[in-house]
């Protein structure tokens, strides 16, 4: 299995665990933040849905120019947002070849590069920060009143699949 493959077939088995997550948001407590320095639900969760558009951006043009958005006001329109990204994400890379794989690959903030690698490992790494952010919204869940659901196995709230 190459690495693209593996990233393929990873994203197939995480999106939608992504979007149980984030359908598991209560809507009236989207401002939630466990300390003034942590982001909202609503800026962590819009979060995931923005990194899978600045992924289309990397495919298409090999680079990211990463700014700020304000995240949506419902729950739904960034599970939306989030689904429709992902799936654009998901059809670029089944036509991705090797050498866009190895091309190098910009990561800017404010116009300054902050990362800078082949491609392949900043879509593989923008999937390790997604999970990761992923896990820091679903402690957020619970006490925001919701039920945080099946990942790699059971919750205390939903015994999965």
């Amino acid at each position: 299995m190459t690495e693209l493959e593996f990233l393929i077939d990873r994203r197939k088995k995480e999106i939608p665990t992504f979007v149980r997550v984030l359908k598991a948001l209560p809507q009236g407590k989207l401002d939630y933040r466990p300390d003034p320095k942590s982001r909202t639900a609503a800026e962590l969760a819009w979060l995931l849905a923005y990194e899978e558009e600045t992924l289309v951006d990397l495919l298409e043009t090999g680079g990211i120019n990463w700014v700020d958005r304000p995240a949506p006001a419902t729950v739904a329109e960034i599970v939306a947002a989030y689904e429709k990204n992902a799936a654009k994400v998901d059809s670029r890379l089944l036509t991705l070849d090797a050498e866009r794989w190895k091309a190098p690959a910009k990561f800017l903030v404010g116009g300054q590069s902050v990362w800078e690698s082949p491609t392949g490992d900043m879509l593989i790494g923008y999937l390790f920060d997604m999970v990761h952010h992923r896990g820091q919204l679903c402690t957020y869940i619970r006490p925001m009143g919701g039920k945080v659901p099946s990942i790699y196995g059971p919750s205390a709230d939903d015994p999965g699949q």
